[in-house]
């Protein structure tokens, strides 16, 4: 089993930064792979940012390319994720999410265990 709890939720000005945080516990071949995800209202959950947490590399969707960077503190079993330059419509509840690798890679649909989310509010 794997537990995850995000933190470092918020509301900011449209122009600010946050960083989030998501602290990971339980099996750690199940949890190679963390990734965020955002879901707001009415519209379907979308993919954010990866990490492989064995191998460092990451991966972006291009509509957060530039302004968000997930990185990990292994040591402290937790992953990060810097949001700069917040737009209005970066407004949702920001998921954690964890998974096993296969060899070298992660897999979207491998990421089966979540946590509760933190909210994140941008306001213009």
């Amino acid at each position: 089993q794997v537990q995850l709890v995000e933190s470092g939720g918020g509301s900011v000005q449209a122009g600010g930064s946050l960083r989030l945080s998501c602290a990971a516990s339980g099996a750690t071949d199940r949890r190679n792979c963390m990734a965020w995800f955002r879901q707001a209202p009415g519209k379907e959950r979308e993919r954010l940012a990866a990490i492989d947490t064995r191998r460092g590399s990451t991966g972006y969707a291009d509509s957060v390319k530039g302004r968000f960077t997930i990185s990990q503190d292994s040591a402290k079993n937790t992953v990060y994720l810097q949001m700069t330059s917040l737009k209005p419509e970066d407004t949702a509840m920001y998921v954690c999410a964890a998974g096993p690798s296969r060899g070298a890679n992660c897999y979207w649909p491998d990421f089966g265990y979540w946590g509760q989310g933190t909210q994140v509010t941008v306001s213009s």
